[in-house]
């Protein structure tokens, strides 16, 4: 879908308009944000491979450039434009690093299954009731960067790619385990025993961290 945007305002246009928002002009905001819409889209460019939709970013960075806006001062030395340029970018950037947090906090309590009797289990559930005192400990999250730790020196490659599968933490969706014997060519009661043997593995671990 192509968008058409206005044209940039000229420096002179742009101190004109500038000049209106500081006399509060209703109009004068508008022009402003409408004017330099071109400018959020190209810098929008630079960041499409963090999204799927380009409008997303462009969404992001239009909160950027109406922060710069309504922020700005005629008495600056620089333009509006190179003013505003920054605050989008730095938005966009904020909202990336945002949605890269959020995607890198593991949940022990994300459901994987379930048991005999028809119930949901969850990561927390394998690892056993000893565990809440450690789940206590740290909010029952943990950082990627101390998870990833854990499965480096715990287990073995095979059951860090089954742990990564299973619980997303590569940065991609969970994967069923049948999913996940068809993509290691194993069956699945065999990604299950690998699957519990890791999550024992990592009981261990996180015990003797707490300690």
């Amino acid at each position: 879908m192509s968008t058409s945007f206005p044209n940039p305002l000229t420096e002179k246009e742009e101190q004109h308009f500038v000049k209106l928002l500081e006399q509060d002009d209703p109009t004068a905001k508008a022009v402003l944000i409408e004017h330099n819409l071109r400018l959020v889209a190209h810098i929008a460019k630079k960041y499409t491979s963090f999204s799927n939709n380009q409008d997303d970013i462009i969404s992001i960075g239009t909160i950027g450039l109406i922060k710069a806006v309504n922020t700005y001062s005629g008495k600056k030395s620089t333009r509006l434009a190179t003013y505003a340029a920054k605050c989008i970018e730095n938005e966009i950037l904020m909202s990336i690093r945002a949605s890269k947090r959020i995607k890198q906090e593991i949940s022990l309590s994300l459901p994987i299954g379930i048991d005999k009797d028809g119930n949901e289990i969850s990561f927390n559930d394998i690892l056993g009731t000893d565990t809440d005192e450690i789940v206590d400990s740290i909010d029952l999250k943990i950082q990627v960067g101390n998870l990833k730790k854990a499965l480096n020196e715990a287990l073995t490659q095979r059951e860090q790619a089954v742990i990564n599968a299973r619980y997303g933490l590569d940065g991609s969706e969970p994967k069923p385990q049948r999913e996940i014997a068809k993509d290691l060519n194993i069956s699945r009661s065999y990604v299950s025993r690998i699957e519990k043997k890791a999550l024992v593995k990592l009981k261990e671990y996180l015990k003797e961290w707490e300690d």
